[in-house]
């Protein structure tokens, strides 16, 4: 509706006409056309009958066209008064333009003040969805119009399943500005909202205003209303204020702030319940992330993450990634990059969530480090030869375990020697340690030295083979690993950050078992695996891959972590995958842990996903960890009928005999709107659970109201797609 006052270009051309008979002359007034081309370009109309009325007077009927660059207007009669300058058009009026297209039955216009009105005009736009018709439209100048009784909808023509209604809107084109008095929404016929005020961008940028509510229910919090109000402080700066009311608590109030400065950035945010009347006290939480960029090769950050209690996300979250939030890190940081050489400076703190029904030890919160600081390089000689360097220095403080300082340096030589079809890497390294400890420890200094060798090889072969009438690649990638670390007793140096990694793939190809820096394995030993991978040769995509490994030891292990036995056999078990997009619907992911002493399985992952269009997506789960897990998961998204979608969630732990998570769903898909229903059941602690239930309306192009789930089918539905975006079939 901004382009209206192209309308006047059409009545100022007229004037180029000479008062004549039937034909249609066109006189050239040269001052005429510079001004025409000056604005917008030459105009070209044409008509049944083109004559004079009166002095100064011009009027043209039966089918008039005016066609300029960039737009076209039709109309069956129009008169131009070249004294008063002022032009009227009547019968079936229409403006044509590359992004909207606007009808009606009159117009009437001043071309010196742009003021005028058009009647009846119906609109809609081109290059997206959305139309609407009017009462009248007013101008009251070239940048200010008035609409009276607007209507606005993303729905197709002969078809209000909703829209806007607005009895007064407001254009201002200066401001970019829009403004709406008695405002409703409608839908299916009934008004579901009102306003008596709003106002909003002309050219999608962003405005301070209320956002699209959000309304859901659970049984822990009862009925949940947020109302989003958000702030444009500038355009690199800005914020949202979201008050929260949840029935069986009380009034949360939060509040975001993002900035984007240079190349520094910043998300923070802060909530506060104050006097949760189902916890009987006053519950917050901080979330502060911020990375300032001090010059081209030096960052520096904040990361802080607190919480008034150990259960606020369990009570007020629905969302697995939250509830099973165990740590909460809290960190300064600043690295730096100079050439080949690195280094990092970092404090470090943990807030630790406890699950105030588990039954067992509570959770150990991890040690501080107050600070680290770490210096690291690698650099590349002529002959290949590489040389690295990882080193830190961290002092660790906990409130009731031993604390200290470590220091580590670990220096490396390594030549890759590669070629088309293999590689050899032989490196050599000097791990390096010392520990100052407090009072509290048996030994206050300790030195460990040791050396650690590794060779690494591969080769791969390959040959045509043909499946099922397809042409593939075929490859075998044998891989030997051989690591030798002599011992080193490290029965007296503390656990501060180390761990036993998980067997896997990758691990069996790292020099130290352990990760951290307090176990440093003993070891003479080697890994052997085998790749096969299958290639579609036309696509060039991996169809299948298959991986085979096992570590053998030639000596026993003595290095452990405390209260953990040393292993007894002189293999691992036989690691086993099998993955690869089998068809353009089938995914597979499998893994399987075999300890080849007993044959049982230790370890099992099968996963499976059938994704043969948009909108149509089942997946399937099983893990299996020996004395520790066992749990199944499905889940999909699937059309039950034209325009209706189910959506569903399965997870189930055999280990504990309780569902994790499930989840059940509806969606509707409209055309112009769609609606989704949700239930979940959510596991949040160890004998307690929380259900909740999701209704959201979602108008295209307009916005969404009721409570969201779209962020909790995509976390737990993979390949979920809302029904708005997938394409319709009639």
């Amino acid at each position: 509706m901004s382009t209206l006052p192209g309308f006047a270009l059409v009545a100022l051309l007229l004037s180029a006409f000479s008062a004549g008979a039937d034909g249609l002359v066109l006189k050239r007034d040269v001052e005429l056309s510079k001004a025409v081309a000056d604005k917008e370009g030459p105009l070209f109309v044409s008509a049944d009958r083109i004559e004079s009325t009166a002095p100064n007077v011009v009027e043209a009927s039966g089918r008039v066209e005016a066609r300029q660059a960039g737009q076209n207007f039709f109309a069956d009669w129009l008169r131009y008064d070249m004294t008063l300058n002022e032009v009227e058009a009547r019968g079936q009026v229409r403006l044509e333009q590359p992004e909207l297209q606007l009808a009606g039955d009159s117009l009437k216009l001043d071309l010196d003040t742009y003021s005028g009105e058009f009647s009846q005009p119906v609109y809609r736009f081109t290059t997206q969805p959305g139309r609407g018709g009017a009462e009248r439209i007013d101008f009251v100048d070239e940048n200010h119009f008035q609409l009276q009784d607007a209507t606005y909808t993303t729905c197709p023509v002969d078809n209000d399943d909703w829209y806007l209604k607005v009895n007064d809107l407001d254009i201002d084109r200066t401001r970019n500005v829009g403004t709406a008095r008695n405002t409703s929404l409608h839908f299916l016929g009934v008004p579901i909202l009102y306003s008596p005020w709003m106002d909003f961008s002309l050219n999608n940028e962003r405005k301070t205003g209320v956002l699209a509510p959000t309304l859901g229910t659970t049984d822990g919090s009862g009925l949940d209303i947020l109302v989003p109000y958000y702030l444009n402080l500038a355009p690199n700066y800005d914020a949202t204020l979201y008050p929260r009311v949840l029935s069986k608590r009380g009034m949360q109030l939060g509040g975001e702030f993002r900035y984007l400065l240079n190349q520094s950035q910043g998300v923070n945010r802060l909530e506060y319940l104050p006097d949760d009347r189902e916890a009987e006290r006053s519950r917050w939480s901080m979330a502060l992330n911020n990375t300032f960029q001090l010059s081209g090769t030096t960052q520096a950050g904040i990361l802080f993450n607190r919480v008034s209690d150990d259960d606020y996300f369990r009570d007020l979250s629905n969302q697995i990634s939250a509830t099973s939030l165990s740590n909460l890190n809290r960190e300064v940081w600043l690295t730096t990059q100079q050439g080949a050489w690195h280094a990092e400076l970092r404090a470090q703190s943990f807030q630790t969530l406890q699950d105030s029904t588990a039954i067992g030890d509570p959770i150990v919160e991890p040690y501080a480090r107050l600070p680290h600081a770490r210096l690291g390089t690698t650099q590349t000689f002529g002959n290949g030869l590489e040389f690295g360097l990882d080193s830190s220095a961290t002092r660790f403080a906990h409130p009731t375990l031993t604390e200290g300082t470590r220091v580590l340096a670990y220096p490396t030589l390594r030549l890759p020697l590669t070629n088309s079809y293999g590689f050899l890497t032989p490196q050599i390294g000097w791990h390096s340690s010392y520990y100052a400890l407090d009072d509290s420890a048996a030994k206050q200094h300790i030195t460990r030295n040791l050396p650690i060798f590794s060779l690494d090889s591969g080769v791969t072969f390959d040959r045509p083979i043909r499946i099922a009438g397809a042409d593939y690649e075929q490859t075998l990638e044998p891989r030997a690993y051989y690591v030798y670390a002599p011992y080193r007793n490290q029965d007296e140096i503390p656990v501060f950050d180390t761990a036993m990694l998980d067997l896997s793939y990758a691990q069996m190809f790292t020099e130290n078992q352990f990760i951290g820096g307090d176990r440093v394995n003993d070891a003479n030993q080697l890994t052997l695996a085998v790749t096969s991978r299958f290639n579609e040769v036309a696509s060039g995509l991996e169809r299948l891959q298959l991986t085979f490994g096992q570590r053998y030891y030639f000596s026993d292990q003595r290095v452990t972590l405390p209260d953990v036995l040393p292993r007894t056999s002189n293999t691992t078990d036989l690691l086993a995958a099998v993955s690869g997009q089998i068809t353009p619907a089938w995914r597979l992911d499998a893994a399987l842990q075999l300890d080849t002493q007993t044959g049982t399985s230790i370890r099992q992952n099968f996963g499976a996903s059938y994704r043969p269009a948009p909108g149509r997506t089942v997946n399937f789960g099983y893990r299996f960890i020996d004395q520790a897990s066992e749990q199944v998961d499905l889940s999909g998204q699937w059309p039950l009928a034209n325009r209706w979608y189910g959506m569903f969630r399965y997870n189930y732990s055999f280990q504990d005999d309780k569902l994790v998570e499930g989840l059940a769903g509806l969606e509707y898909n409209g055309g112009c709107w769609a609606v989704r229903a949700m239930i979940q059941h959510l596991a949040t602690k160890e004998d307690e659970s929380s259900d909740a239930l999701f209704l959201q309306l979602e108008l295209t192009g307009m916005g969404r109201l009721g409570a969201n789930p779209l962020d909790v089918l995509k976390q737990s539905v993979p390949g979920y797609r809302p029904s708005n975006e997938i394409s319709q079939t009639p």
